[in-house]
């Protein structure tokens, strides 16, 4: 499912520790299910009162008899993980299932926290980090990620009737949304929206790399590789001159390999523990997620001891494994 479903993800995923890893991939698999339960269900009231069903089993200690499931019920009790965080991501499927469209970037970024923001804080509590600062950092990577996607599938998302771009920004650059949503042509105005949400989304990755510091060492380079990683999605659009419409951006397997390299030195790198970066007010849209852990009243349970995270050789063998792969992929494509 990992694979097959966000290469991106898998990929930073073989950086992290295995007493992660796992886990981390557990969160992935119940996010990946209830996307699917939506994207694929012809009733979408049916499918959300469903999930929300699984999601209430899952916290009650009775998981339906689905491998996702069991998996996520044994997370959330292990790293306290609180309702409120996949209770978020549900509410913004919700919101993908009605259609509904985003005003401005407050807006969008309202979304963003619910189907991102809430991930990103899920996996900060896997690594320990439940302090505010940290978490706001965790979220604005989310955020931030989510905007690179939305750059990515504009045309998609277009010709299947969705609409994520800022309404404001596209009518101040000159088109009407629903005109352009029923006829979504690449044109110089919709490639200076698009941009606009790529320099947005670099702006979050800078702000939330300071948060990279209050990870355990052994974290830091899978979270680095997926900030890298992730907004090479959206400078592939950039080089593309903001052109999602008439074909979707791939980075090239070489330029995953340069990111996973620089997560691996920026790890290494050790920055201080202390930063006016790390401490500065996060996101408002994302303040909900971070007010939830803190009301928490749960404990996470002890994880146990774990191999040394630099085992260089499994991960990079694992990584030109995948990139291979996808170069098999990308020249069928071609």
């Amino acid at each position: 499912m990992i694979r097959a479903g966000s290469r991106t993800f898998y990929l930073a995923s073989l950086l992290l520790p295995q007493r992660i890893a796992g886990p981390a991939l557990a969160i992935y698999a119940f996010c990946r299910s209830a996307d699917d339960t939506i994207d694929l269900g012809e009733r979408h009231v049916d499918a959300l009162a469903s999930l929300r069903d699984r999601l209430h089993a899952a916290y009650a200690g009775n998981p339906h008899d689905l491998a996702e499931d069991r998996a996520f019920a044994d997370v959330v009790r292990r790293f306290a993980i609180p309702r409120a965080l996949p209770e978020a991501l549900l509410e913004g499927f919700e919101w993908d299932a009605a259609g509904r469209r985003y005003g401005n970037a407050s807006e969008l970024c309202d979304y963003a926290a619910r189907v991102a923001g809430s991930v990103g804080a899920m996996m900060a509590l896997l690594m320990g980090a439940r302090g505010p600062h940290a978490l706001a950092r965790a979220c604005e990577l989310g955020v931030a990620m989510q905007l690179s996607n939305i750059a990515r599938d504009v045309g998609e998302d277009a010709r299947a009737g969705r609409l994520y771009l800022p309404l404001d920004w596209l009518r101040e650059a000159g088109l009407d949304p629903q005109a352009w949503l029923a006829r979504p042509e690449f044109s110089a105005a919709l490639a200076s929206v698009v941009q606009r949400l790529v320099d947005y989304a670099d702006q979050l990755y800078v702000r939330s790399s300071a948060g990279v510091v209050a990870l355990p060492v052994d974290c830091r380079s899978g979270i680095h590789a997926a900030r890298l990683l992730y907004a090479e999605i959206g400078h592939e659009v950039a080089r593309r001159g903001g052109d999602s419409i008439t074909r979707r951006a791939v980075v090239p397997w070489h330029r995953k390999l340069a990111g996973v390299a620089a997560a691996l030195a920026a790890a290494r790198a050790a920055p201080p523990q202390s930063s006016d970066s790390l401490m500065a007010p996060g996101l408002p849209e994302t303040r909900f997620l971070v007010e939830a852990v803190g009301a928490w009243p749960a404990e996470p349970s002890p994880v146990g001891p774990d191999a040394p995270w630099w085992n260089l050789h499994a991960g990079l063998v694992s990584a030109l494994e995948l990139f291979h792969d996808l170069e098999r992929r990308q020249a069928a494509e071609d």
